[in-house]
């Protein structure tokens, strides 16, 4: 399952630019609550796939909330690039969305952050599905209402599915099994799968956006039709705590909360959303953003860059405690950061070419070098989890890899997948080295000291095409190594409408990506690496992955029957998509550092599964902001 954009916004995940438990072995079971409709289905208020739910029926709050936490005050968030649209159902394909904009919808269901993949009723007050899981059904809650006042109904959860499906193409493949929804009560929706035992795909419903399909349908104040296949500029009606305030397009977006939001006393609401706003200033620099943040322009920061944050935060605010420095663990997702090849691109496609890259980059001075020492090289699709391989297959998962042994890598059962290691002179040369007998297998040699094909005499060419410049001293290391094995690279720093427009249609060599993993990976994983997906422009395929092995095992992962055969089969998955070898993988810290001005309160603990959780569960301090002083 992924993490859906309401989780990640609860979490405080969706402020990283890029960004880490075990469960027991038991079948997912579904808690039945309130009275059965039928001796097949029941009725219940929540959903797990792990196991019983921690909350029962009539719960007051989430146990890591303050129910009383008073409400107030502004939060100013960072947000890097810029933006042009509001438009949810065509944000993965066109233009660049607004920070936060998931801030004003609500979801069929909300994710508890100190569960594993279980959600409770939000917009749904009650939920069933056969024993087959071949369909489910959700019942609206009768107070459930846009902000204009009109009645949340089952025609908007209908529009809202097919618009997502039709024009997102990460969304196409993650419903592409639901096959149908349609109304069958004044205020329930059935979604029909066209198989049975897709056990996440009850959940995956509960975590669609609601889009209120009477405004889509509508016209805007100067009488055009609306058209939601489209870029949207316009401030969108929502169902939300929160409600679009004020913008200045590719500058700033405001957002006030709803004094009247029809689901404040809701449970999985008490407690949370308690700014009266939440501001998004946009810099083209994190740099930048950082002086911002010094100057008291911003109240909270998310660092990603090792040496900020050891050689930036000595400064007067620091150092008497107004501004506050603190890390949070990461448990609720693993992680894959890399350098990622565009495979549609026949210079990469030969997997020696993609491994001799590796060869040629040397992660251990870098590391010492430009990071401090603080990160540790990924070894996994599923980094930071108990889903990550490791040594030789065996038990269930090498039974699994059985069933697709003449269609993968013979190393993936006789080698266990390592990165190759720098850090001295020594190493490094034996490891360049090796990136030359990888190119000559390959078809690939020195002549004129450039890396030539011996069959074409194409020249290795790279561009590594980034979205930011601070990116560019990361690749700058990695470039002269390269050179010495006679690649050509080139490094292209565009704006960040041009760098999504490229990335949608595949027009790139090398890119920074990442997949974040939730613990209970499912239907995904299509849209990551699965055959259909490599040819949606927009899916997160970015690769450009077409293995009949690879989609195999992502059905095993999808069609797991219980917690020990989907941790195998994600086992297994992750050795075929390390022995390919389609990235270089970088790093990794376990942690997200934050910085704050003391102006904020917040539960102590926070939730297990959501890091930071601000500014969710978060609440203005008025005392503590009176001692940190007035904003600039």
């Amino acid at each position: 399952m992924s993490l859906s954009r309401r989780t990640l916004i609860r979490s405080g995940a969706l402020a990283l630019a890029s960004p880490i438990v075990s469960a027991v072995e038991t079948l997912p079971v579904f808690k039945a609550q309130a009275q059965a409709s039928t001796p097949e289905q029941t009725w219940r208020h929540g959903l797990s796939l792990f196991g019983e739910l921690k909350y029962p029926e009539g719960f007051k709050h989430f146990d890591y909330v303050n129910p009383k936490a008073p409400t107030g005050g502004l939060v100013r968030q960072v947000a890097l690039g810029t933006f042009d649209n509001f438009n949810l159902a065509v944000g993965r394909v066109k233009g660049a969305m607004a920070a936060g904009i998931g801030l004003i919808y609500d979801t069929l269901m909300a994710s508890a952050l100190d569960e594993v993949s279980t959600e409770y009723g939000l917009l749904a007050e009650a939920v069933k599905h056969p024993d087959d899981f071949t369909s489910c059904t959700y019942r609206l809650r009768p107070q459930a209402k846009w902000h204009d006042g009109k009645p949340i109904t089952p025609e908007d959860v209908i529009f809202s599915f097919e618009a997502f499906k039709k024009y997102d193409p990460q969304q196409a493949a993650y419903y592409r099994h639901v096959t149908k929804a349609e109304k069958t009560g004044e205020r329930e929706i059935t979604f029909t799968f066209d198989q049975a035992g897709n056990r996440e795909l009850p959940q995956i419903i509960g975590q669609l956006n609601v889009l209120p399909k009477h405004w889509w349908v509508g016209t805007d104040a100067q009488g055009r039709q609306r058209d939601i296949s489209l870029t949207l500029m316009e401030a969108p009606l929502g169902s939300g705590p929160y409600r679009v305030k004020s913008f200045v397009a590719g500058r700033t977006i405001s957002y006030e909360r709803v004094p009247d939001y029809w689901g404040k006393d809701i449970n999985v609401n008490v407690g949370t959303n308690n700014f009266d706003e939440l501001r998004y200033e946009y810099f083209r620099d994190s740099t930048v953003a950082l002086e911002a943040f010094k100057a008291d322009t911003l109240d909270w920061r998310y660092e990603n860059s090792a040496k900020d944050w050891a050689t930036a935060y000595d400064f007067p605010a620091v150092r008497d405690k107004r501004v506050i420095l603190e890390e949070f663990e990461i448990r609720n997702f693993g992680i894959m950061q890399c350098f990622a090849f565009n495979i549609r691109r026949d210079k990469f496609k030969d997997p020696r070419v993609r491994r001799a890259f590796n060869f040629a980059f040397d992660f251990e001075e870098m590391n010492k070098q430009i990071f401090f020492g603080q990160y540790r090289r990924i070894n996994s699709y599923f980094e930071g989890t108990e889903l990550a391989s490791t040594g030789l297959p065996e038990g269930q998962e090498l039974e699994i890899l059985q069933t697709v042994k003449d269609k993968v890598p013979p190393e993936v059962f006789t080698t266990a997948f390592t990165n190759p290691k720098g850090g001295d002179a020594n190493a490094v040369r034996n490891n360049m080295r090796e990136a030359l007998r990888l190119f000559r297998e390959a078809g690939w040699e020195i002549k004129d000291h450039k890396l030539t094909n011996v069959k074409t005499g194409e020249r290795m060419q790279v561009e590594v095409l980034l979205s930011q410049p601070t990116f560019e001293r990361i690749v700058s290391f990695w470039k002269p190594l390269l050179e010495r094995v006679g690649v050509d690279v080139s490094i292209r720093v565009v704006d960040a409408t041009q760098y999504e427009n490229r990335q949608r249609n595949w027009d790139f060599d090398i890119i920074l990506a990442s997949w974040s993993q939730s613990l209970s990976p499912g239907n995904e994983q299509r849209g990551f690496w699965g055959s259909k997906a490599a040819e949606q422009p927009g899916s997160r395929n970015f690769v450009g992955i077409q293995d009949p092995a690879i989609d195999a095992l992502i059905d095993r992962v999808v069609f797991a029957k219980n917690r020990a055969e989907l941790v195998a089969a994600t086992k297994a998955l992750d050795r075929v998509l390390l022995a390919n070898h389609f990235v270089v993988p970088q790093w990794t810290y376990g942690k997200i550092r934050t910085a704050r001005w003391n102006r904020f309160g917040k539960p102590d603990p926070l939730p297990k599964y959501g890091m930071a959780a601000f500014p969710t569960v978060w609440w203005w301090d008025a005392e503590l902001a009176a001692k940190t002083g007035s904003r600039t």
